[in-house]
């Protein structure tokens, strides 16, 4: 039984990871538009080529992971050697470099490349603990609610505070106009130092358990022909694929629907602290709890009618909505609050589901294969993450150079349709196809039960000729 301690360790490290995922996904776009000074056409083409060869370098990570041998284990070191470089790392993201166009240019691909490779090198390891931490099925959707919580509780926090601290950081040296490029170093500073203390106490705090049937290393060509052959995964991947263009698009044009279309004021003051929070603030987070709140429905839900059935119920309904919210004009505030609350539900619903799916499809590679590489398995769904982040964000930064956009001046009616459309049409075109690739998916509730037996007997079965063979001995 994994103690509640162990669970809230395991979802330190998500929270950590989804504090920068979601800064991001929703603030890296306008940084780079509105404060670092590059056109968004550019840095859609950034986006698509740094996150193409990051999605293929996850795989390489998984690999070299699933072939760690330490003290501690074989994903647990990655928590603890690579959380100081991620943290350094991503405030130089956000960091404005005294360069030319040419220059800043430079420095944007390489500070980008650096920091999703680093993201790769301690989020693959993470999430494949959830694969050795325990052997059973329920336990491990436990595990899958725990991390995904806590993911959702990062992004919350995160979300919570860069506005406030950007503005409070960029008011030093009382200068007449407020230094955003130094309010986003300082503020992102603040948020790395959390992240870098949450990786290590989730290194602290769990456990690596479940060792795999064949203590032999396999070679690296039969690893991938058994994941090539495994169905499920292919299945796994579309889905994760389709689910993060829907994610992606939405969170990328978030800040420009409310700066260029609401056209953002702010919804109250904090007097004490001498800032505001927004409504896209107020907007963002409400789709944090909401979230949540989907994370929390999940395991009871699916445990009633399905992962599966829960998964496609949850995107038939956010695609439902996400076409009815185009129809919202700047006044309709509330029904723009309420159905990014219930899109949010929606989307928080899928990812724990997706976890635990990946899990399952590494018992059914042992099962048919004899060859447990959960590392490579795991590699996949951070994969498919990154694919679907490439894809919707590249789209994001594309149409909006296509339907005209101009940093920081009054929008054409022509480009606020197209950044309304990025909150509702184009995302649901995720949904859909996320519907299609999940409805293929074979692993049912009845069917893991089964593997799961089946792979304990195993267990049982070789331990038991191991220690008649040292008897022999």
């Amino acid at each position: 039984m994994i103690q509640l301690k162990e669970k809230i360790g395991y979802g330190f490290g998500d929270m950590a990871s989804s504090m920068f995922w979601k800064l991001f996904g929703m603030y890296l776009l306008i940084f780079y538009t509105d404060v670092y000074g590059l056109p968004a056409a550019v840095v859609g083409t950034m986006f698509l080529i740094t996150r193409i060869w990051d999605s293929l370098f996850d795989p390489i990570v998984g690999i070299i992971a699933d072939r760690t041998q330490t003290k501690w284990g074989k994903f647990r070191p990655y928590l603890l050697f690579t959380a100081v470089p991620f943290g350094l790392i991503g405030v130089l993201t956000f960091t404005t470099p005294d360069l030319d166009y040419t220059g800043k240019v430079v420095y944007a691909y390489i500070m980008y490349s650096l920091m999703m490779m680093i993201y790769s090198m301690i989020n693959v390891p993470y999430a494949s603990l959830l694969g050795v931490m325990s052997a059973k099925p329920s336990e491990r959707n436990i595990l899958s609610t725990y991390r995904m919580a806590f993911a959702y509780i990062g992004s919350f926090v995160a979300l919570l505070l860069i506005e406030p601290l950007v503005e409070i950081f960029s008011k030093i040296g009382n200068k007449a106009e407020p230094d955003l490029q130094l309010g986003w170093q300082l503020a992102v500073a603040v948020i790395a130092v959390i992240c870098v203390t949450l990786f290590l106490l989730s290194f602290l705090w769990t456990t690596e358990r479940v060792q795999p049937i064949k203590e032999e290393k396999t070679p690296l060509k039969t690893d991938l022909k058994d994941l090539l052959k495994n169905r499920p995964w292919w299945i796994l991947l579309g889905a994760g694929i389709s689910a993060l263009i829907f994610n992606s698009i939405r969170d990328g044009a978030t800040v420009y629907y409310f700066k260029y279309f609401i056209q953002d004021v702010d919804a109250f003051k904090i007097g004490a602290l001498g800032t505001t929070i927004t409504l896209t603030s107020l907007y963002l987070v409400l789709g944090q709890a909401a979230n949540i709140v989907g994370v929390v429905l999940a395991a009871p839900v699916s445990n009633r009618i399905g992962k599966k059935n829960t998964y496609l119920g949850a995107m038939v309904l956010a695609t439902i909505l996400s076409i009815l919210f185009f129809w919202f004009g700047r006044t309709n505030l509330t029904s723009i609050y309420v159905f990014q609350f219930l899109i949010s539900v929606c989307a928080g619903s899928i990812f724990p589901i997706l976890w635990s799916m990946y899990a399952d499809c590494a018992d059914y590679s042992e099962l048919t294969t004899g060859n447990r590489a959960t590392g490579l398995i795991f590699s996949s769904s951070s994969m498919s993450q990154k694919f679907g982040w490439t894809i919707g964000g590249a789209l994001t930064g594309w149409l909006l150079g296509y339907y005209g956009f101009k940093a920081n001046v009054v929008q054409t009616v022509e480009a606020q349709t197209g950044i309304r459309m990025m909150l509702s049409f184009l995302p649901a075109i995720g949904t859909v196809l996320s519907v299609v690739f999940i409805s293929f998916y074979p692993l049912s509730e009845k069917r893991m039960k089964s593997i799961t037996a089946e792979l304990e007997q195993k267990r049982i079965s070789n331990s038991s000729n191991e220690s008649i063979a040292n008897n022999d001995n």
